[in-house]
């Protein structure tokens, strides 16, 4: 028997478990604000074309209106600036979309402080705990934020000093970038980055440095607490848009029992 019947038969049986961490895309999905005078994407919607009807009368079928970066997304490296002369999301390779999953928990500390933020030390003790992280794979990092994805106020957080939600220091969002075999990272959030990110030197370090060494990002994940800190296989499915800067995605991960 080879590998990839008795993988479609541990599916079938449930004992490898399909594990969907793609939130769901309507035009309630939180949305990015950015401040003037910068540019900001639309929210997600449907534009009807027929719905069984005199427009046609045995199909229902929709226009949709969205950018790229909207719901649970993939980030390209030529999203980024520093990343300007990457892969668009149409060039990314179809084995870079598949990769072993680790997840980092910060869950309780990002309920106490809403601007925490991940360091090398958290990692590197995770490490110590559960092995290296994997060549080709995506670091997870949980803070629980999944849980205001539906309410875009609670979700971005924003206050008169900007939004405010967990992320990565300039410092381990660089160590992961250059000196990891991570292929990517996820979040739970609205962007890779803290919320106060903009504010760091470098600004948005996650974007800058992630991007720019040619590896990806994915953003408002949910349900990394169904995954074990170790195990998983994470499958990111964007479209593949050409000169895209990046795309919504199905996100799911193989998880075995």
């Amino acid at each position: 028997m080879t590998l990839l019947v008795q993988l479609a038969e541990a599916v079938a049986a449930g004992t490898i478990e399909v594990v969907d961490l793609t939130a769901p895309l309507s035009h309630e999905t939180p949305i990015l604000h950015l401040p003037e005078p910068f540019n900001n994407t639309v929210q997600f919607s449907l534009r009807e074309i027929s719905r069984y009807d005199e427009r046609g009368p045995a199909w229902y079928w929709n226009d949709i209106v969205t950018g790229e970066h909207v719901g649970t997304h993939f980030d390209a490296p030529v999203h980024w600036i520093t990343g300007r002369d990457g892969e668009d999301v149409s060039q990314v390779a179809p084995r870079r979309l598949i990769g072993p999953a680790v997840v980092l928990d910060a869950s309780e500390r990002a309920a106490q402080d809403p601007d925490h933020l991940l360091q090398v030390e958290d990692v590197r003790e995770w490490e110590s705990k559960y092995g290296p992280l994997p060549e080709g794979g995506w670091l997870l990092y949980r803070t629980g934020w999944d849980a205001r994805a539906g309410d875009q106020a609670a979700f971005l957080n924003a206050n008169e000093t900007g939004p405010h939600s967990p992320g990565f220091s300039v410092e381990c969002a660089k160590w992961l970038a250059e000196e990891t075999p991570l292929q990517g990272i996820g979040v739970e959030t609205v962007g890779t980055d803290a919320g106060a990110a903009h504010s760091f030197d470098p600004p948005f370090p996650c974007h800058s440095s992630m991007l720019g060494a040619g590896k990806y990002g994915l953003t408002q994940l949910r349900n990394l607490d169904r995954l074990p800190a170790r195990g998983a296989v994470l499958i990111a499915a964007p479209l593949p848009i050409v000169r895209g800067s990046g795309s919504p995605a199905r996100v799911l991960a193989l998880v075995e029992h």
